[in-house]
């Protein structure tokens, strides 16, 4: 689960890597950038963008220099509506209000005794592909399982997946150009979501006041803490965040472990599963960027950012720093220690870091364990118009 200031920033890409390859690949611009322009100004996009650890480090951590909530840009829409509204738009000492009333409940101990639950949705999901030797992993099971996972901590019917995908898709995904026509679509999509999703979990809220409820929508319900507004706010972060993130880290983990040719490996122990989960996400980022407002006049690296300029963290860039890692373009599951900022950093770190984890690491000791032999097709991948994974990725399995 990460912050829907990537969930929701919908800013059009650097021209550089609008094309199909560029959006599967931009590590080698990623790379030339480190090296010419590690603070760059895009003309085009009106954004400061940041390719080095060092300042994506600084700008994430930085709260008194740099903000989350995109309000205080020239770029915010009056469209954010709820977003604006929840922890990950709101820095200390409110992001600390309207986060903390649920931190426990995504603490590693606490997710670690709802592990068997998540061992048994992920069999579900694999029993409805159960006769098919060919299956699109990406519809057929990292679509379903967290959306399946998230609805059923927040208490909602887990059949509606495909209407929940629909709004979260929505609230993520570009404008299919620059255009005018194209921007105007995006930002209704996005408003009919918002209110799509509001009036649902609008109602939720009032029906579960009475506290009787375990889940995260009674628990936002009877809080204190949190106006209706943000609890609505909260509850629309917690469906799109959890799912849409780590669908594309188990796709991204998939399409590593293939393109290695590593996932027999991963099966039989011979290759941590978890360092390799770690790898994935410093290698293949689900969430490629994250947005900044500076709040002061601020210099990096000999740039002069203005107070109100958006700046834009590459993570995927920061993530193969060879400051940092050695022989950042290889995939190495073996790493350690994995210092990436995959899920963010500072006050803002994905509060669902740790469900992903164990997401994606039951996920696949279940899948493996299933299947003899799964075998992806990397031929002709088609990127994502939000984040940063695949529409579609067909495997051939044998049990």
């Amino acid at each position: 689960m990460q912050s829907t200031d990537a969930v929701v920033g919908k800013s059009e890409l650097p021209e550089a890597i609008r094309s199909r390859n560029g959006q599967l690949e931009p590590f080698e611009w990623y790379a030339e950038m480190r090296r010419s322009a590690p603070v760059h100004f895009d003309e085009e996009r009106q954004h400061w963008d940041l390719f080095r650890y060092e300042e994506t480090n600084r700008v994430l951590t930085d709260y008194e220099s740099f903000t989350a909530n995109r309000a205080g840009s020239e770029n915010a829409t009056d469209d954010d509506g709820a977003m604006f509204q929840t922890m990950i738009m709101v820095d200390p000492p409110g992001h600390d209000r309207l986060r903390g009333f649920v931190n426990e409940r995504f603490q590693p101990g606490t997710l670690r005794e709802y592990q068997p639950r998540i061992e048994e949705l992920t069999e579900e999901v694999l029993d409805q592909i159960d006769g098919e030797n060919r299956f699109d992993f990406v519809d057929e099971f990292a679509i379903r399982l967290p959306i399946t996972i998230i609805a059923e901590l927040l208490g909602i019917p887990a059949e509606r997946r495909d209407e929940f995908k629909e709004w979260s898709d929505a609230l993520v995904a570009r404008p299919e150009d620059g255009s005018e026509s194209s921007i105007k679509r995006s930002q209704e999509r996005m408003q009919w979501a918002q209110q799509q999703m509001g009036q649902y979990f609008a109602q939720l809220l009032e029906e579960r006041q009475d506290g009787s409820g375990d889940d995260l929508i009674t628990l936002a319900a009877t809080t204190e803490e949190l106006s209706r507004g943000e609890q609505v706010g909260f509850c629309m972060l917690l469906l799109v965040a959890g799912n849409i993130t780590t669908t594309n880290l188990l796709t991204n983990a998939l399409w590593c472990f293939e393109e290695r040719g590593i996932t027999d490996a991963i099966r039989t122990g011979e290759i941590d599963r978890k360092q390799a989960i770690e790898e994935v996400l410093r290698y293949r980022s689900p969430i490629q960027s994250l947005d900044r407002v500076a709040l002061e006049d601020v210099e990096l690296n000999g740039r002069q950012i203005r107070e109100g300029d958006v700046v834009t963290a590459w993570l995927g860039a920061a993530n193969r720093d060879p400051e940092l890692f050695d022989a950042p373009e290889e995939f190495r599951p073996e790493r350690s220690p994995n210092r990436h900022i995959a899920f963010g950093k500072g006050v803002h770190y994905c509060l669902g870091a740790p469900l992903a984890r164990i997401e994606a690491d039951v996920a696949f000791d279940v899948l493996l364990d299933r299947f003899e032999t799964i075998e992806a097709d990397l031929t002709d991948l088609q990127p994502l118009r939000s984040l940063y994974g695949l529409e579609s990725l067909t495997c051939t399995i044998e049990e």
